[in-house]
């Protein structure tokens, strides 16, 4: 267009021309107006006192965005937190960002030109670099969880994605990496996973994880057909350990113990806590029943072994064991391990530190168990519980003026049931506080009843368990002797010692049962508040033949009357034996040859005859 400049002359024959950009608005053919950016081209001619003027405007929009773009990439790849790194076809580094070099270690220096092979840690596999290539010559990306090694030498875990620039002919121009120090998240996720899976006390596998492991390797074995051996180990024992010496000498027990199961398998089997003093320990591929035992006993005999729990304290357990086989025994994990629990439970029956398989009997047993356990929650108040005493006999005399009190089932089905059937019931079930109670009372009770009869004092011993002691309360009773093992003493413990003191305090004595039969150290016997040793049946039932026997019911006898304590002698059966105790000098004795176990009334009988002695003859 031609624009005149009214009062001015312009006389020059030179072009004047620029360029510039500006904004400017358009309107499409739907009368839309948009923003756009152009570039204005301006020439202008003077002739004849004129001035000619030519614009030209070209829409330059796109080219300023791709600009503006340009730059954002830039300044992002120079300070993005993300590591970024370019390579050639032949995957050699062309280019790296600082936040390469800040999470790798290496300057863009030491990087351009090598290959990203100069990271890698070790922890993959030859077949996880093959996969990751397979992906981008497939796909042209890829992405995940990858180890990698600082510079520094120190492991670190990256999520890394790939992805694959082409040339317009198909060809590969460029390899994109883009990753991020993933390294705190992956040990917090660890962390997570093992205190799911993992028992914090003993680092074996925990219930979750072990019950994992037995479902996949009960598939692998449905698909191999080879057998899996599962062995359910139980400490026994350790409750009087961890009751005496306190929770910390147990924990101390429990991590050796684990240590010495461990010790025991193979590398590739599993050995787990389920929780308490329970451990499994899962073998699979297991033909050989050979082998199998050669495991349990071995774990056996290191359980039995003492156990250092520190400064100066010892412990001793023992361990039974049982075991199940699949397919043989189960079809599923579940039933394995109850089948594999009641086997190990067989093992407890039959004397502990000992191993068990399962047999069909069992399943029927458990079964029987578990009826047994529910019907003794009531057995008290349907007054179906009552207490037989045996007479305790004085060995110069004849005369009784002690007696032990054992409870009594009269079951309405089964008959008379004794306590070695439903006092481990009672003691698992929770039940057996509420039965301690009332046999003391009525014990307490009996013996009053007896004073006041017969003018007679009758001292009633009574069985405390560790179970029990733990929530013992004193009363004041004279007439009442409370009977435990030496388990309960192991530890010295010095809450054992008051309560011990706190009886006598009642007007209680204190007699130890089964002596002989336990690990502890007899230096307990004079640290304790202790009246009688009851000498076990173990040394009396051979006593007229053995030799051994003799020297040591003698040495035993001779000992408690250094310490001004008095003796009892169990399960006596015959004159011979009794002859015996008393030229040894034992003081008391309890057995079939004065008395069974009888109830109240027929207990009654024999007091007013004098004497069970001369009763039973």
């Amino acid at each position: 267009f031609l624009v005149k400049f009214p009062n001015s002359t312009i006389r020059f024959s030179t072009e004047i021309s620029t360029t510039s950009t500006r904004h400017a608005s358009t309107r499409t053919p739907d009368s839309t107006i948009s923003l756009i950016q152009v570039e204005i081209s301006a020439k202008a001619v003077a002739f004849d006192g004129r001035l000619a003027l030519w614009n030209a405007a070209r829409d330059i929009t796109a080219r300023k965005i791709a600009e503006d773009e340009l730059r954002l990439a830039a300044s992002v790849y120079q300070n993005s937190n993300e590591g970024m790194m370019v390579t050639d076809a032949k995957n050699r580094i062309v280019s790296v960002n600082p936040a390469f070099t800040s999470l790798t270690g290496y300057e863009a220096e030491e990087a351009i030109g090598r290959t990203p092979s100069m990271l890698q840690s070790g922890k993959h596999a030859e077949e996880f670099y093959s996969a990751m290539w397979e992906s981008l010559n497939r796909t042209g990306s890829w992405h995940g969880e990858i180890w990698n090694r600082h510079k520094s030498g120190e492991l670190y875990a990256e999520y890394l994605s790939i992805n694959v620039i082409h040339h317009e002919d198909g060809t590969v121009h460029r390899y994109v990496s883009l990753f991020s120090d993933i390294t705190d998240q992956k040990r917090k996720e660890d962390l997570i996973w093992k205190q799911a899976n993992f028992d914090s006390l003993t680092g074996l596998p925990n219930r979750r994880l072990f019950h994992e492991r037995l479902s996949r390797e009960i598939e692998k074995a449905e698909r191999s057909g080879q057998p899996i051996a599962l062995l359910f180990i139980d400490l026994d024992r350790f409750k009087e350990v961890n009751d005496t010496l306190g929770h910390a000498k147990g924990d101390v027990l429990l991590q050796e113990a684990s240590r010495r199961i461990r010790q025991c398998v193979r590398q590739t089997d599993t050995v787990a806590r389920l929780g308490g003093d329970e451990f499994t320990a899962l073998l699979p591929e297991s033909g050989e029943s050979l082998g199998i035992q050669r495991i349990a006993d071995k774990i056996i005999r290191e359980l039995f072994r003492p156990f250092d729990l520190e400064d100066g304290d010892v412990g001793y357990i023992s361990a039974s064991v049982g075991i199940t086989l699949y397919p043989q025994d189960a079809a599923d994990p579940a039933t394995l391990l109850s089948h594999a629990d009641q086997a190990m439970y067989a093992a407890k029956t039959e004397g502990k530190n000992r191993f068990s398989y399962f047999t069909p009997s069992m399943q029927e047993e458990a079964k029987n168990k578990l009826d047994l356990t529910n019907q003794l929650r009531g057995a008290l108040e349907r007054g179906e519980l009552e207490i037989h005493y045996q007479p305790i006999v004085e060995l110069s005399t004849g005369a009784i003026h002690k007696a032990e009190a054992l409870l009594r089932w009269r079951h309405p089905d089964r008959g008379l049931i004794l306590p070695g059937a439903f006092i481990p019931l009672a003691e698992e079930s929770g039940t057996i506080h509420e039965i301690g109670r009332w046999v003391l009372e009525q014990s307490a009770a009996a013996s009053k009843r007896w004073r006041e009869r017969y003018g007679l004092r009758i001292q009633v011993s009574v069985n405390r368990s560790p179970l029990q002691f733990e929530q013992f309360e004193p009363c004041k009773c004279e007439d009442i002797t409370i009977e435990i093992t030496e388990g309960l003493l192991l530890g010295k413990s010095e809450k054992v010692k008051a309560q011990l003191h706190a009886l006598h305090e009642n007007g209680m004595e204190i007699s130890i049962d089964d002596f002989g039969t336990g690990f502890s150290s007899l230096s307990y016997l004079k640290q304790f508040e202790i009246d009688y040793l009851k000498i076990d049946r173990s040394f009396i039932q051979d006593l007229e033949e053995d030799e051994s026997d003799q020297a040591l019911t003698q040495a035993i006898i001779l000992m408690a009357h250094k310490l001004n304590l008095r003796t009892i002698a169990e399960g006596v059966e015959n004159p011979g034996q009794h002859d015996l105790l008393l030229h040894f000098g034992c003081d008391l004795a309890q057995g079939f040859l004065y008395s069974p176990a009888v109830p109240e009334r027929e207990f009654e009988s024999i007091l007013r005859t004098g004497s069970a002695w001369h009763w039973r003859r």
